[in-house]
């Protein structure tokens, strides 16, 4: 079966101050970008779709399923890393404006070792169980950079203390091929096609 992850479009800068997860909805940029991978994934022809609980990957979600009739199936073990943080800073803003953190999350450098283990061997089961549900089908699988990294990881057999080592770009694509016996083949990373005739939306690229 093909895996086609699809990273959230650009998300609006939320900093929250009692302590709530700030969980971003998509910014307008953002739901232009979800709109034309919607468009794009139309042409594929794809069989299910899942996405993370996270505003801003199920918005995404919600404008590949608008183009494509397909109704999101929500997976808690797609969250990103960061679902309880108080605030998100998009990547492009934290580079120019706090160079030290950008480079810590740009390097995949955590200092929670623990945390980062369990994070990655959630995102590995929760795909590994679409794998198994959707033999010799195409899935859309709505998420985060964080995890579409932490799987990559497994596939390329790189030490998850550091697994973040791709640059994904809002509603980028990564493909993988995927065997219910275990095997994995990585078939593209970052694809932005849909985004080819739009400058206006690449933002952060």
């Amino acid at each position: 079966m093909e895996l086609v992850f699809v990273r959230h479009g650009q998300p609006e800068r939320i900093v929250r101050h009692d302590g709530q997860p700030a969980d971003p909805p998509l910014s307008d940029i953002g739901r232009q970008q979800a709109a034309a991978v919607g468009e794009w994934l139309a042409e594929m022809n794809i069989d299910a779709l899942y996405a993370s609980p996270m505003r801003r990957a199920s918005q995404t979600a919600a404008a590949i399923g608008a183009a494509t009739g397909l109704e999101a199936i929500v997976r808690d073990g797609l969250s990103e890393f960061d679902r309880d943080s108080s605030s998100y800073v998009p990547m492009e803003v934290l580079k120019a404006t706090d160079r030290e953190r950008w480079n810590e999350l740009a390097t995949g450098s955590f200092s929670d070792a623990e945390r980062t283990a369990q994070f990655v061997s959630a995102v590995w089961r929760t795909v590994d169980s679409i794998v198994a549900d959707h033999r010799s089908q195409r899935v859309a699988v709505a998420c985060h950079g964080g995890v579409i990294n932490a799987y990559l990881a497994r596939c390329l057999g790189f030490e998850t203390d550091a697994f973040l080592r791709f640059d994904v770009d809002y509603t980028s694509v990564t493909r993988v091929f995927a065997s219910s016996q275990g095997h994995r083949s990585v078939l593209s990373v970052n694809e932005r096609t849909h985004l080819r005739s739009r400058p206006d939306l690449a933002i952060g690229l």
